[in-house]
């Protein structure tokens, strides 16, 4: 990771993707703000990266979006600035193949967009007027197409590339890098329950991949990168054709 950043704020910190960010980070010389609402894990991870105090937890549950902006400025206050936005909280809970469980769907909407949306809101507005900084969103391939296994699932993905697609037509103009991640499986918590889990990384591996691509300012990163052509056949399957596929 060779990123020019000396401050970052970390929000889904305390495991997956999230938590190899943040230790990749403050390995680098980061100072980092970790945000996640399981406060213990935050605490330990913290505590672990950085005993010198560059590493602070911030216990906050990503639903709560009125908290948000109070929380990005206190965070901003305690790092002494901010260049670099992770947004790496999500959520898949199983669902059947025929289980249609409204409660669900809200939970993945709240943390898997409506969150990033809330972060990232703050984050915006302070990087266009400084001209500079970086935001990074952790999205899926599971965004590219509406497949059959979790409905609001590929919707929040979905929803959550669309919305960093257009703050980067916002304020990329003025120097603001805006990335969006697209892993396929990654070997963490959330994915246990997966049965098919093609080209498999793990979580470090997936925060190495995330971190160049922020450091490259790519606007979309496949994560591992053989995704890409992938997908790109994917989404051009005639919807008919997509249908009657056990995707």
């Amino acid at each position: 990771m060779h990123g020019p950043w000396r401050t970052a704020l970390v929000v889904g910190a305390s495991s997956g993707i999230g938590a190899a960010v943040a230790r990749q980070l403050a390995e680098h010389g980061c100072r980092v703000a970790l945000v996640a609402r399981r406060e213990a894990e935050l605490a330990r991870l913290a505590a672990a990266l950085g005993g010198d105090g560059s590493v602070r937890a911030y216990a906050h549950d990503v639903t709560r979006a009125a908290e948000v902006p109070a929380l990005f400025q206190q965070i901003c206050r305690d790092l002494g600035g901010l260049d670099l936005l992770v947004y790496a909280a999500g959520v898949m809970p199983q669902v059947a193949g025929e289980e249609y469980t409204f409660a669900k769907d809200r939970e993945i909407v709240e943390v898997n967009l409506l969150g990033a949306i809330a972060w990232i809101n703050e984050a915006a507005p302070r990087f266009d007027r400084a001209r500079a900084g970086t935001i990074v969103g952790i999205s899926s391939v599971a965004g590219d197409r509406g497949r059959r296994g979790n409905p609001a699932y590929a919707s929040s993905k979905a929803g959550l590339d669309a919305y960093l697609e257009a703050i980067r037509n916002r304020i990329g103009r003025h120097g603001v890098a805006v990335v969006t991640v697209k892993p396929g499986p990654v070997d963490t918590p959330m994915t246990e329950h997966i049965d098919r889990k093609p080209f498999l990384i793990s979580a470090e591996e997936a925060a190495r991949q995330t971190l160049a691509a922020a450091a490259r300012r790519a606007r979309i990163a496949y994560v591992p990168r053989k995704w890409r052509p992938i997908m790109l056949v994917v989404r051009h399957i005639p919807s008919p054709l997509f249908q009657r596929l056990d995707l």
